[in-house]
């Protein structure tokens, strides 16, 4: 048997060396984990072929040199390259589920992955749901994931990008989500005659001038996904708009805008939206009801017919 040589260095000492490397080179977090700690442990654990939840009395065990170069490459690029550490690993974790993550889509991290969790309630207070769609799926997270804890769901992911909807169905595959089919619309065009219980979306929301000055790590990501104008509303007021041809009489619509949450607010302040509060607090996503959709819906499209 090949005799294997240990360095003098512990897997914690991998994950406490990248993460002082990462902070001192001043790194942008914001892609599945917010802080430079948890990236290098995901760096670590994928470099390892270990699993995310291993044990901590694992910490102490000691690398080869091999894994120690394996793991430092990995390092380097993330510092010199900035690129995030999802797309180094090939693989973010979303709902509790391990999905596939590349620069063909942006790297799950939406907070609806909460709502998802919970069943969508209190929002949903015990109402039939028989078909949802996920307008702007990207990597398929959000449909998938609903899917997965919805089994008796149908689930539709739409997206106008042919190169994330080649992901989202790897993803679907890799987690058996037989009850998700995935189309190509932009927005809602092409989805003519369809009707949900649910329209669940995370839209690009982000103004020209964020998108213009965001962190490096953000280039790797399709920029398709992240400008949606001055404001961030240019495809929010428009779901908006066409939300209602879709949802069915007691149907739901929760919808993400982040930051443009407040210019969504003063742009449309008698609009019944109801901004979910996380465990983190609020985080730009409303809920809004069929109803209030097609009784402001004359305000609601001369404002999206103006984009």
């Amino acid at each position: 048997m090949e005799q294997v040589s240990f360095e003098q260095v512990s897997v914690i000492d991998l994950i406490r060396f990248g993460a002082s490397r990462f902070g001192e080179a001043g790194l942008s977090f914001g892609h599945s984990y917010d802080n430079a700690l948890d990236e290098a442990t995901q760096l670590v654990l994928h470099a390892l072929h270990m699993p995310h939840d291993l044990s901590p009395v694992y910490g102490a065990a000691r690398v080869t040199a091999d894994e120690k170069a394996g793991v430092l490459s990995l390092f380097e690029r993330r510092i010199n390259e900035r690129v995030p550490a999802a797309y180094l690993a090939g693989e973010a974790w979303f709902a509790g589920l391990s999905f596939k993550s590349d620069p063909r889509a942006l790297v799950p991290r939406s907070p609806i992955a909460e709502l998802i969790e919970s069943g969508f309630e209190p929002w949903l207070g015990g109402r039939e749901v028989h078909r949802v769609l996920d307008l702007c799926t990207g990597s398929g997270c959000i449909a998938i994931a609903t899917a997965h804890y919805h089994p008796d769901w149908q689930v539709l992911g739409a997206d106008i990008n042919d190169d994330a909807l080649a992901l989202a169905r790897e993803n679907r595959a890799r987690l058996h989500a037989d009850n998700v089919e995935l189309c190509k619309s932009d927005l809602f065009k092409d989805l003519q005659g369809e009707v949900f219980d649910l329209i669940v979306t995370n839209p690009p929301y982000v103004t020209h001038a964020e998108t213009d000055a965001l962190p490096p790590e953000y280039a790797h990501e399709p920029e398709l996904g992240l400008r949606a104008g001055d404001d961030g509303l240019d495809l929010a007021l428009k779901i908006l708009r066409d939300a209602p041809d879709h949802l069915s009489e007691h149907g739901m619509l929760i919808c993400e805008v982040g930051e443009a949450e407040r210019a969504l607010v003063e742009l449309l302040p008698e609009l019944p939206l109801a901004w979910v509060e996380f465990k983190v607090g609020q985080m730009g996503i409303f809920v809004a009801e069929r109803a209030d959709l097609v009784e402001h819906r004359a305000r609601i499209g001369a404002l999206a017919d103006a984009r």
